[in-house]
């Protein structure tokens, strides 16, 4: 636990000796602005003394009179009723000898008991992956990391939709194309896939089944076909390992489908909550959350989107899970209250499934939108951008700002190798700090840090305190970017450190060693968060 959540309790405490009670949520703890006025401060008298028929300084000074002394080595009362607390010097220190013990694991949350799911990408596999999927599999991947470190367990999935028409679409194309290699005057219809990778895997399939293919034949299309997908799904997989995101599960619309599953699910589930209206199917989503009901069955007898879509939330949600989370595009908004709807009415909690929208992302290169790749006329692919600008900024970038915001992703600070780059500046601050403990690998370290008195390096400690803290509120919002701004004030706090006291210095080494275990905690710390968020921690740049 941290000062700031020990605060919390000792004013809980401190409260109910008056008794006077007050939820622990209630109370908020911020660090003090200058040294003056303390570590740390609270308003909690300001902001409860009327709901306690009292005046705010005196519920300040009984707040101040109850506090006992373990941690705290004083309490004041300024202002109008403000709490300042200073804390004693050893119970900050001791965070150093913690994060130095704990190391990988220092912020890591103890086991919830909860399992979650979350799919993210789930792209069709009928082409490269684009920035809008790139986005995705930054924030899911991360989200992912995040409820892993908080301690939940976590799997990631991927949904195949293999049995739509853009898959069809793909085998029509890949027929062409391998007509054409054949000698076939063809021409590719504009409503197929027109990029070079389509040809590439005709060309592949005709070298790996010479003269086999045969124009018309439904079997050797299916063929065809399933060889494509399979193709763009490996490239999919490869993209994303390079991304460094790994699937534990892969699921595929076919097998959803398969043995008349999504009719048994309609039927025996669900067949209190439709009716038949101009010869289609409609879910009474109405009945929950939903604006209007959805269609399931189209008149012509075949599927909406929505059913087998159902079925496999179901069949997700049937290995045990406590929460799903989808993440999807912007333009799904209207799906996330017919699918609650469609799982509430079987029983399920409003907020069994989540839902985290990604809004769009541009690329600006010299204050001007890219649009397209200069290699192949198209739009840009997650590969090139990672050739572009690295994986690491990459990633960063796109968790560093909210799901629900859009993104202007600027290649040309991407590539900045200063202060304003912000995956540059933290990855600097971890490299700046392995310098040092490089240079005086022979002098011992004191994980006591009973030296440390400067005021950057208390800041430096009170913000490694805070890590757990953040790591918990951001895994319950699902916010990466809160993560990423929290790393910006770290890194801002270790270069203060750096410039504002000698980091070595052999005629004082009590002092020195005292500071090379703030600089092997700090390090720790900023590899563990910067780890949350898929970016690695370089020793040297």
């Amino acid at each position: 636990m941290n000062i700031e959540e020990t605060l919390k309790l000792k004013i809980q405490d401190s409260l109910k000796s008056e008794g006077l009670v007050l939820d622990i949520k209630d109370i908020i703890i911020e660090k003090s602005k200058t040294p003056e006025h303390g570590d740390y401060a609270s308003n909690v008298a300001l902001k409860f003394a009327g709901r306690f028929g009292m005046n705010p300084r005196d519920l300040a000074n009984k707040i101040a009179n109850n506090i006992d002394k373990e941690v705290v080595e004083k309490v004041e009362i300024a202002g109008p009723g403000f709490v300042n607390f200073f804390v004693k010097k050893n119970a900050i220190n001791s965070v150093v000898s913690q994060i130095i013990k704990e190391g990988d694991n220092f912020g890591r949350g103890e086991n919830k008991g909860k399992k979650i799911n979350v799919e993210f990408v789930s792209a069709n596999p009928t082409g490269d992956l684009h920035l809008g999927h790139a986005r995705c599999a930054a924030i899911g991947d991360s989200i992912c990391r995040l409820y892993d470190f908080a301690g939940y367990e976590v799997t990631r999935e991927f949904y195949v939709n293999n049995a739509g028409n853009q898959i069809h679409t793909l085998g029509l194309s890949l027929d062409i194309r391998l007509r054409q290699l054949l000698g076939e005057k063809i021409e590719l219809p504009e409503d197929s896939y027109h990029a070079k990778d389509i040809i590439d895997i005709a060309k592949l399939y005709n070298e790996k089944h010479p003269n086999e293919y045969k124009v018309g034949n439904e079997e050797a299309f299916k063929k065809l076909q399933q060889f494509g997908m399979d193709e763009e799904l490996e490239k999919i997989k490869r993209d994303l390992e390079l991304f460094g995101v790994k699937f534990d599960i892969y699921s595929f619309e076919t097998d959803v489908r398969a043995n008349n599953h999504v009719q048994d699910v309609l039927e025996n589930k669900y067949g209190n909550y439709t009716y038949k209206q101009d010869g289609a199917t409609f879910l009474r989503t109405t009945d929950f959350l939903d604006d209007k009901d959805r269609a399931v069955v189209k008149s012509d007898g075949s599927y909406t989107y929505l059913m087998p879509d159902i079925a496999y939330h179901l069949i997700k949600l049937s290995r045990g899970y406590d929460n799903l989370i989808d993440v999807l595009g912007a333009d799904h908004h209207g799906y996330i209250n017919r699918m609650k709807s469609a799982l509430m009415m079987q029983g399920y909690a409003k907020d069994t499934l989540e839902v985290e929208l990604v809004q769009v992302v541009r690329l600006i290169k010299d204050g001007q939108e890219v649009k397209m790749s200069k290699r192949t006329g198209a739009g840009v692919t997650l590969r090139e951008l990672c050739e572009e600008v690295g994986v690491d900024a990459a990633r960063y970038f796109f968790a560093a700002r909210a799901a629900s915001s859009h993104l202007d992703f600027d290649l040309d600070l991407a590539l900045e190798q200063s202060s304003s780059n912000p995956v540059y500046y933290a990855q600097y601050a971890h490299a700046r700090l392995c310098s040092v403990l490089e240079s005086a690998s022979d002098i011992k370290i004191d994980e006591s840090a009973a030296n440390l008195k400067e005021d950057s390096e208390s800041e430096l400690l009170k913000k490694l305190m805070e890590f757990p803290h953040i790591i918990e509120i951001s895994a319950q919002k699902r916010a990466p970017h809160m993560v990423a701004t929290w790393i910006q004030e770290l890194a801002a706090d270790i270069h203060s450190f750096y410039t504002n006291c000698k980091m070595i210095d052999r005629s004082n080494l009590e002092v020195t060693a005292s500071r090379l275990a703030l600089a092997k905690a700090a390090k720790i710390v900023m590899k563990n968060a910067l780890s949350v968020l898929g970016v690695s921690a370089p020793t040297k740049m």
